[in-house]
């Protein structure tokens, strides 16, 4: 039997290679730049509800879904997932092949801390003076960028809400992982197969017609969508979430080395102010979680001890 430290360790590895793998998604659309975004978009959802029907035909896993077909209330919020997901996944596919890579990266940066804006407002849940600052920091590194860049950078902003959003949704009707994505590309199939077959009936269809690369690349979309979400969820059941919390910033990290390193994209003055802010308000979050699970962590260990006494 593994030891807890093993089962770290593991989660750890997990953890890293399902945000290596989501940080380097840039190489992986960028080729697709000749593919219209929407039907990048319909092959991601045909193919990835493909691949997770493989998985669950292995498995004989299949259960679930008759259950959540009846749960009339399981179901429309999985529908509205789906539609936030897709939108995600739409504006992220469509910022790589702009030339947005860095104002995507954004967008995951500050996405922790848009949950703890929707955690006050649709949960109840108060802020702490930490969280507090590091809003506060964020919507002025935000703001910084607008003025300077002279707009605001709606990519970031839309990547962080919807994904948010989403999160707050699959909170309140949760499946494992792999069942949830099952739902959710199953429920958007329909729609994306037909207007793949009305793209391809209108004569401006990509598959088929732009070299066996891109056939290649458009399939292997739905395996790349479904093997890190799989990797996050192993790595997640094995960790503290203070542990996620910290490695999670490794996915935009690598993004935005990729935006200015590889891309050449503007990183000016007002940019590297604006993502310093930021970063300084991650930080003060961040350093706050790992001080409140340290805290509750030793005041776990005192109490036995106490008890013991």
């Amino acid at each position: 039997m593994p030891t807890s430290r093993q089962e770290t360790s593991r989660g750890v590895l997990y953890a890293v290679g399902a945000f290596f793998i989501w940080g380097l998604f840039p190489l992986y659309w960028k080729p697709l730049h000749d593919v219209p975004a929407l039907q990048i978009l319909c092959h991601r959802i045909v193919w990835s509800a493909v691949f997770v029907a493989l998985i669950l035909l292995l498995q004989r896993n299949w259960g679930w879904l008759a259950d959540s077909v009846r749960d009339t209330r399981r179901l429309g919020i999985f529908a509205l997932s789906s539609l936030l997901l897709s939108l995600n996944w739409l504006i992220y596919i469509w910022a790589v092949n702009d030339g947005r890579v860095v104002e995507a990266s954004l967008g995951y940066f500050i996405n922790p801390l848009v949950n703890v804006l929707l955690g006050r407002f649709f949960l109840g849940e108060r802020l702490t003076r930490p969280q507090a600052g590091a809003v506060g920091l964020a919507t002025l590194g935000v703001a910084l960028i607008t003025i300077g860049v002279g707009s605001l950078p709606w990519v970031a902003l839309g990547l962080a809400g919807t994904f948010g959003v989403y999160g707050l949704l699959r909170k309140q009707a949760s499946l494992p992982s792999l069942e949830g994505l099952a739902l959710e590309t199953f429920l958007m199939l329909p729609l994306a197969a037909a207007a793949l077959l009305w793209f391809e009936a209108n004569g401006s269809g990509g598959f088929g017609h732009l070299g066996l690369a891109t056939d290649l690349l458009l399939v292997g979309g739905g395996i790349v969508t479904a093997i890190p979400l799989l990797l996050f969820a192993s790595g997640a059941r094995r960790l503290k979430l203070a542990t996620v919390g910290l490695i999670q910033y490794l996915g935009p990290t690598i993004q935005l080395l990729l935006g200015v390193l590889l891309y050449q994209e503007p990183f000016g003055p007002e940019r590297a102010i604006g993502f310093a802010l930021i970063w300084s308000g991650l930080a003060l979050y961040s350093g706050a979680g790992l001080l409140g699970y340290w805290k509750q962590r030793r005041l776990q260990q005192v109490r036995p001890a106490a008890a013991a006494e």
